[in-house]
């Protein structure tokens, strides 16, 4: 393997501060940008919603007793991966970067204030109701979600839709996360009525109509533009039809799937396949190892062929009647590519914006194989015929293994100043 070559930020020197300027309290620096409060939420639910994740994963071995869920804890473990975890990083994320698509100022850090507090407000009250088992705090909490994601959404439909500006990227972005405010209306629902079909279209659309076409469009748009950075004489590839496949064949999946016809995705299902690995060799997935950083974002998008390959797969098994791998495609979608992904890109962009160098250090890049691991055993779990409850609870303490020390190492960058003395 080649020795991985760091990437240095190229910055003129910052000003130093006029004398005797008090220094800024804890919570101006958490607001200085968009990206920073999200990022630190998104940091501290990987870790928090899987301990009681990995407590049920311990008591389904009958090694001790479970907790109480007042819903189907796969359901309860599904709402919050999908839109409890991975939208803070995903708002932090394009609350940066869509401007710069868009060729417009930077997004004041205190513009995501009021959403983000009504996230966090609404997901910490809607885990009391889960603790006391309180109907009332879980609708209250939903519905405080729900109103932050929509401000995010209004914060953002601007810049997505600027006249004369580019619309794939961040016209599809936009879409899907209005796709999101759907799925949590149908998870409020759910909390009011009590209709469990309600709950499953909230997790179909949460899984394709949500995050498989933010993580796909961020994958499209950002890893040629950092490959091409990062490596010399590399040609960026991004036709338009791919993206365009990647995303129809996520909405017919989930359309599908909320209609419980998933069996009959299959076609859609391996055309993604087929176009996302062409994808990972037309950006020139073996010479991405030459830089860590980038690697770390290459690897986890060949997850995205690997799941869309599983989904066809067991969806043309299913049509003839054989009933195989079972959350197989999901996790590998999830863990492999959403999680994987995740990791990636949150390091790189905050190391970017926090005027630290970008590499990816020792511990960044055992982390980000760990996860790799992680992902593979809870893929594994649903197609060995033996040990399906021990591989779920080494994948789950392995979740704990990466995340902890991740959350650990980042949420102290995002309470302090630029390293290089810069605003932001």
């Amino acid at each position: 393997m080649v020795k991985p070559a760091p990437i240095q930020l190229k910055q003129a020197p910052a000003s130093p501060p006029p004398a005797n300027t008090p220094p800024p309290s804890r919570a101006a620096i958490l607001f200085a940008a968009p990206h920073r409060p999200m990022f630190l939420a998104g940091a501290v639910q990987t870790v928090l919603t899987f301990i009681p994740w990995l407590w049920e994963l311990l008591a389904r071995t009958g090694l001790v007793a479970g907790p109480a869920w007042p819903w189907p804890p796969g359901w309860v473990h599904g709402l919050w991966a999908a839109y409890g975890i991975f939208p803070f990083f995903v708002f932090g994320f394009l609350l940066t970067a869509m401007p710069r698509w868009q060729g417009l100022p930077d997004t004041p850090g205190e513009a995501a204030r009021r959403p983000w507090l009504l996230l966090v407000s609404g997901w910490l009250v809607f885990d009391i109701g889960l603790l006391i088992t309180h109907p009332a705090l879980r609708i209250g909490g939903l519905a405080l979600v729900l109103t932050g994601w929509l401000l995010a959404l209004r914060l953002l439909h601007p810049v997505a839709f600027k006249p004369g500006g580019g619309r794939q990227h961040p016209a599809t972005a936009w879409l899907a996360l209005a796709a999101g405010a759907l799925g949590l209306i149908a998870w409020l629902g759910f909390a009011v009525i009590d209709d469990p079909r309600l709950a499953r279209i909230g997790i179909a659309i949460g899984l394709w109509w949500l995050l498989a076409p933010l993580f796909m469009v961020v994958s499209h748009r950002m890893i040629p533009f950092f490959s091409a950075s990062a490596l010399p004489k590399y040609e960026p590839v991004r036709p338009d039809w791919a993206l365009y496949v990647l995303v129809g064949a996520s909405v017919v999946h989930g359309l599908l799937a909320s209609a419980d016809l998933a069996a009959w995705t299959w076609p859609t299902d391996l055309a993604a396949a087929g176009t996302a690995f062409w994808l990972s060799w037309k950006w020139q997935f073996r010479r991405s190892f030459a830089v860590r950083l980038l690697a770390m974002l290459h690897i986890g998008f060949l997850w995205l062929g690997i799941a869309w390959l599983l989904a066809g797969v067991q969806g043309l098994l299913h049509a003839v009647g054989v009933a195989t791998l079972g959350l197989a495609p999901l996790h590998a979608m999830s863990v492999g590519f959403f999680a994987t992904m995740t990791l990636a890109m949150v390091s790189r962009v905050t190391l970017g914006h926090s005027g630290r160098p970008l590499v990816a250090d020792s511990l960044t890049w055992r982390l980000a194989l760990g996860l790799h691991a992680v992902a593979a055993l809870r893929v594994l779990a649903d197609i060995v015929p033996v040990g399906h409850a021990l591989l779920l609870v080494i994948a789950g303490t392995g979740w704990l293994a990466v995340f902890l020390p991740w959350a650990t190492r980042l949420v102290p960058v995002y309470l302090s100043r630029r390293a290089d003395g810069r605003p932001g």
